[in-house]
């Protein structure tokens, strides 16, 4: 996704959904690397509860099995969608670190001291978090993955269309120059063929002039044997040249069609 996507742009349109929501956000490729910064991840998820063995070891479980929009297992709601292109998974979007409803304290106090966490700095910590109806979190998280879908396969067709074009002009050039070489190819033959004619001739004026003629009747012999050497070689240039063209053209055909699709 790094190869084709504008990352400041879509840095960009999470950091505005995060500060109009209150979400965090993040951003990863296929392999589960960062792809943007995170934009509003709070102190509660990121310094406390992942800040510990035991807390970090709950939250990987629930960012490998979590899917759509679910509670994680400090009571807060994260999302996760996929971001598909031609049917294939390139990245996810990721966030959440939202309560439905205002927290029940006795409860994080007792979660804090199951990950040996200060239960106070947990507790306070708890209260920056934002709090949105979980059906606000659905809809906001659907959003921001329809979004960036879109730009992401955006992206992907803008950059794929350069490559056309320079593919297009590239397969012009080819079938241009194959041409060429085609053409020069039939006129060094029709030189080497009216070499050899002379050759010809010059060894019948040669055989008329008798001893007088010998020498030249040599001279006649090596230009007919380098005609016919040439007419070989001229022939083995116009059949490769030849393969080239009708491979050029199943390639543009093949092109086209797949274009079309």
């Amino acid at each position: 996704m790094k190869d084709f996507v504008d990352l400041k742009k879509l840095q960009e349109i999470q950091d505005r959904f995060s500060d109009a929501t209150g979400f965090a956000v993040v951003i990863v490729d296929a392999d589960g690397d960062y792809v943007t910064k995170g934009s509003n991840f709070t102190d509660f998820c990121m310094k406390y509860t992942r800040g510990t063995e035991e807390g970090m070891k709950r939250c990987i479980k629930c960012d490998n099995e979590g899917h759509g929009t679910y509670f994680c297992h400090a009571g807060l709601v994260d999302f996760a969608a996929d971001i598909m292109v031609n049917g294939e998974k390139v990245g996810a979007v990721i966030g959440g670190q939202i309560l439905t409803k205002e927290p029940d304290e006795s409860k994080f106090r007792d979660i804090a001291a199951e990950l040996g966490i200060d239960p106070e700095e947990y507790v306070r910590a708890l209260r920056k978090v934002p709090v949105r109806t979980e059906k606000a979190v659905r809809a906001a998280g659907e959003l921001l993955a329809d979004v960036i879908n879109q730009m992401v396969n955006l992206e992907y067709m803008k950059g794929r269309g350069g490559r056309m074009t320079t593919f297009d002009g590239e397969l012009e050039n080819a079938t241009r120059t194959v041409d060429v070489i085609y053409q020069k190819t039939k006129e060094l033959d029709g030189i080497a063929t009216k070499q050899n004619i002379l050759s010809l001739n010059a060894s019948i004026e040669s055989a008329r002039a008798g001893v007088a003629g010998a020498g030249f009747a040599v001279v006649a012999k090596q230009m007919g044997d380098l005609a016919s050497q040439s007419a070989g070689i001229y022939k083995e240039i116009s059949e490769s040249a030849q393969k080239i063209k009708r491979s050029v053209e199943i390639l543009n055909g093949k092109y086209e069609n797949k274009s079309r699709k």
